[in-house]
């Protein structure tokens, strides 16, 4: 499975030994496209799968999807709150990527444990044998940690999402036909007149050209620092979020600021934070959007809010690590490359 033609210069941290150094910059591989009777691999590089009835859900929407499942070895093992000990989940995933008979790999869950891979993964390998790898919330990490090291990989849906038409006619589109979407804010249709419309929240307008960075906010903030974060240079930045009170998400957005890193972003697209309310509720603090308007606002950075990215039961599958070009005012995201080859 040849990577000729999906090269395109990235401008990342590097490649990371197997001692975590950076060493020089890398270049942009494609994965091979998805195409029905492909073999797709399943792992839990996070958390647990509570028993074997929900692999077998697994399972079958990967068969829906025209794709042979191949569970990793120790998708059921339990240690903690994690699918296993780190070394078995590096070795499961790294399993998938090694094995030629795999041409695809999704991730089960989210909840935390990504992260903790790092370290444990041969980045070279993956270089060597490009796979598709898709998944999103604590998944995040991987996705960054590849974009860093120069394969391209997709913030969609996990195995064991609901994968409404919606999604799953999203993900098709990039991950099987490779082709450009142009991503819209949904339009609003409620029985009010107030309620109807567009619901984009421009915080500030424009367009910009860059490369797909991003991912949920709270597993990009806490990879700051490390090797494993791509260069935001130029980078149209995408976020989203779920169950963090609205001062969480000040204080993580003013982590990247103060890093640095939302400087040197193109530009800013805000998907969905779900369920991201102060407990308290009333006046007792900022709104979600006033803490998005007073940090983007003022970047001089096109930025806007409402992309069906993030933790919705109709998400879109964004690729990480394709230049594409965003407009805040319209509220539209658009492709400009395939993510797949």
């Amino acid at each position: 499975m040849g990577i000729g033609g999906g090269l395109c210069m990235l401008p990342a941290r590097g490649a990371v030994a197997r001692g975590g150094l950076p060493s020089a910059p890398v270049n942009m591989v494609k994965p091979p496209r998805l195409r029905n009777g492909d073999v797709l691999g399943i792992v839990a590089p996070a958390g647990f799968v509570a028993d074997r009835f929900g692999i077998e859900e697994v399972a079958a929407t990967v068969r829906a999807m025209g794709l042979v499942p191949r569970v990793a070895p120790h998708l059921t093992q339990r240690h903690g709150y994690l699918a296993g000990t780190d070394e078995v989940r590096a070795r499961d995933l790294m399993s998938m990527f090694a094995d030629d008979d795999v041409r695809g790999i999704l991730a089960v869950r989210g909840g935390w444990g990504s992260a903790r891979l790092l370290p444990h993964l041969d980045f070279a390998t993956i270089r060597k044998k490009p796979k598709l790898f898709a998944g999103f919330s604590d998944n995040t990490a991987l996705c960054l940690a590849l974009a860093s090291q120069g394969v391209v990989s997709i913030h969609g849906p996990n195995a064991s999402a609901s994968w409404p038409q919606a999604s799953w006619e999203s993900f098709h589109r990039v991950a099987f036909e490779g082709t450009l979407p142009t991503y819209s804010v949904p339009v609003r249709d409620g029985p009010g007149l107030g309620a109807r419309g567009t619901g984009v929240r421009t915080f500030r307008g424009g367009k910009a050209q860059g490369r797909l960075i991003g991912g949920n906010l709270t597993v990009l903030s806490a990879l700051v620092g490390t090797p494993f974060l791509p260069s935001f240079d130029r980078a149209i930045l995408f976020l989203e979020d779920t169950n963090e009170a609205e001062y969480r998400i000040d204080r993580m957005l003013t982590q990247l600021a103060l890093s640095g890193a939302l400087d040197k972003v193109a530009g800013v697209v805000f998907g969905q934070c779900t369920r991201c309310e102060n407990p308290d509720g009333g006046y007792s603090n900022f709104t979600l959007y006033e803490v998005l308007d007073q940090r983007f606002g003022s970047l001089g950075k096109p930025a806007f809010q409402g992309l069906m990215i993030g933790h919705v039961a109709n998400q879109i599958s964004v690729p990480v690590g394709i230049m594409a070009e965003m407009d805040a005012d319209a509220g539209t995201l658009r492709l400009l490359e395939p993510a797949v080859v």
